[in-house]
């Protein structure tokens, strides 16, 4: 039997968690891989979500966040400058790598804001449904339903 690993899929999107985490219990899958940077995605409302991502070490001009269409782009790339180095390094652990982390939006989930705190890119967003896509009562009158003339109106 052939399994799929849905973890990427869902790292990666916002606004599918129902979807996805139904795709998940159907196939049984429990894994979750990492990479670099980590980052998290949180609901913090009924239709507010919330990514942070670890991005120590880097400044808010080396970092850019990119909406377009349904995509959240977001970039760092480390500006090394010769004068900052103070001597030799025995050891580095803290990694100054460029990034590009993209995240799949769903449909009507906009970018409401970004700050950088401690180390943490927080970027927030929100689901806004059209009142026109949002589901409404029909209500149910008596007698017969009314037909419209079309050449009338």
């Amino acid at each position: 039997m052939r399994t799929f690993d849905l973890a990427p899929l869902y790292r990666s999107t916002v606004g599918f968690d129902r979807l996805f985490s139904m795709l998940d219990q159907v196939s049984g899958y429990d894994g979750a891989g990492s990479s670099y940077p980590p980052y998290n995605i949180e609901r913090t409302g009924e239709n507010a979500y919330r990514i942070t991502v670890a991005v120590a070490g880097f400044g808010e001009s080396e970092l850019s966040i990119e909406a377009k269409a349904s995509t959240l782009t977001i970039k760092g790339e480390k500006q090394l400058k010769a004068d900052e180095k103070n001597g030799e390094l025995l050891y580095q652990g803290i990694a100054a790598r460029a990034f590009e982390r993209v995240f799949q939006l769903a449909d009507h989930v906009e970018v409401k804001g970004a700050a950088l705190e401690n180390g943490l890119l927080h970027v927030d967003l929100v689901r806004e449904v059209p009142e026109a896509m949002k589901p409404r009562q029909i209500p149910i009158g008596g007698g017969r339903p009314q037909v419209i003339d079309a050449k009338a109106a």
